[in-house]
């Protein structure tokens, strides 16, 4: 959104709009010199910011994983038998339902400011505040380090297009599936995007919205379409090709308090195993070294 669709969204003037901008009270980019505003980025900033929001400390929050779907993750919940359903939608759905206390814990993988990725230092921004300092729900989580994984164009087998970059997706047309626009994987490519100083809309993105990795793989598998973005690990257990862009850290979000829980030290147990780097390994493009490492504690 801009400015004055911003202002009008939250019924506030334009020039508190800046005000917020100044002391980075609110997440925004700047594309080009002019200030933008992710609407899902927004939606999570509002939620952070609601007085009373979340589970009160007597309550308990329930045994359910939300965010972006992570296979070793998934594999360890599994091997962890710790009673934990889980709810995989997307990074900014999963810190939506977190900070609304609606799930114990959350995966996220959302670019952040150490990597000079202005989308994603805004969308950390709302969870643990301007300079740091989180507020409401946040101000008891604490943000433990999973993996960092390695994300890029997912391929049909063999590139037939020899699809090296973001630059030979635009130039040959080809149709990529897109993930939804809370999704972790949605906001680093359009960061790429934005990065490469490629237009916007000119990689060429199917109308239908793949709502997981696994969703999106099938869609090249079964040729629906040419290219998607996702992990290394997905692209080799549907046997595609994978162009590596980036590389992403992905975290778990969760309560002080639940952190010291059997539920989750029955996780952290599990990654303690040989069996857990043995899968890592098996699953490709992961980077487990600094699993567990507290990233921040509210």
């Amino acid at each position: 959104m801009t400015t004055s669709e911003i202002a009008a969204y939250l019924r506030i003037k334009e020039r508190k709009i800046y005000d917020l901008v100044a002391s980075n009270r609110i997440p925004c980019t700047r594309v080009t010199g002019k200030l933008l505003f992710p609407k899902p980025l927004i939606d999570l900033w509002i939620a952070s910011e609601t007085e009373g929001g979340g589970l009160e400390r007597t309550e308990r929050r329930p045994p359910i994983v939300a965010g972006s779907h992570d296979p070793l993750l998934d594999w360890a919940l599994r091997q962890a038998d710790a009673g934990l359903a889980t709810l995989f939608d997307g990074s900014l759905n999963g810190l939506r339902l977190f900070l609304e206390g609606q799930a114990l814990f959350c995966g996220l993988h959302v670019p952040d400011a150490s990597a000079e990725d202005p989308l994603g230092a805004t969308a950390n921004r709302y969870l643990f505040g301007a300079g740091g300092e989180a507020g409401g729900a946040a101000a008891r989580v604490v943000l433990v380090e999973w993996a960092r994984r390695s994300q890029g164009l997912i391929l049909p087998k063999g590139n037939p297009k020899n699809i090296q970059s973001l630059q030979d997706l635009a130039q040959q047309g080809a149709l990529l599936r897109p993930r939804q626009p809370q999704a972790g994987s949605r906001v680093l490519l359009e960061t790429l995007i934005m990065k490469a100083d490629m237009k916007p809309g000119s990689v060429q993105m199917d109308k239908t919205v793949a709502r997981s990795e696994m969703e999106a793989a099938t869609a090249i598998a079964d040729g629906e379409v040419d290219a998607a973005f996702g992990i290394a690990a997905v692209a080799k257990r549907f046997d595609l090709d994978f162009v590596p862009l980036a590389t992403e850290r992905y975290d778990l979000a969760i309560d002080r308090r639940d952190y010291f829980e059997e539920p989750f030290q029955a996780l952290l147990a599990v990654t303690r195993s040989s069996q857990f780097a043995e899968q890592a390994e098996r699953l490709t493009g992961y980077d487990i070294s600094g699993l567990g490492q507290v990233m921040f504690n509210g």
